[in-house]
């Protein structure tokens, strides 16, 4: 691949690299609660203008291919919003630790 095709190509943008098999397989099922609420926020989140579109999907492509490779499609939105509410100061780093830390006690896991 030339440096330029690198340059310009983001880690969402997987058309013609080549795979396995020549379909995409494609299946419905049920979203699960979690990425139920998750699509609920990010549009709340873009009804109320905290995080648009444009940044969402900008977001997602930031975290770079290797980390997009690995989560699913609702994991790259929850990483995508948590980095940008990061950004904007609407969220700190000790408020997600301890909301973090509550949910774990409330399903008795330990961090």
């Amino acid at each position: 691949m030339s440096s330029e095709r690198l340059v310009k190509k983001l880690p969402n943008d997987i058309g013609g690299t080549g795979c396995s098999t020549d379909k995409v397989h494609i299946f419905e099922r049920e979203l699960y609660p979690w990425e139920k609420r998750c699509h609920a926020l990010l549009d709340v989140l873009d009804y109320h203008k905290i995080i648009n579109t444009e940044e969402k999907r900008r977001g997602t492509e930031n975290i770079g291919s290797e980390m997009a490779s690995q989560l699913s499609y609702y994991e790259k939105w929850i990483v995508s919003a948590s980095n940008l509410l990061l950004q904007k100061g609407i969220l700190t780093p000790d408020a997600i630790a301890v909301k973090t830390k509550e949910v774990a006690a409330r399903f008795n896991v330990t961090l």
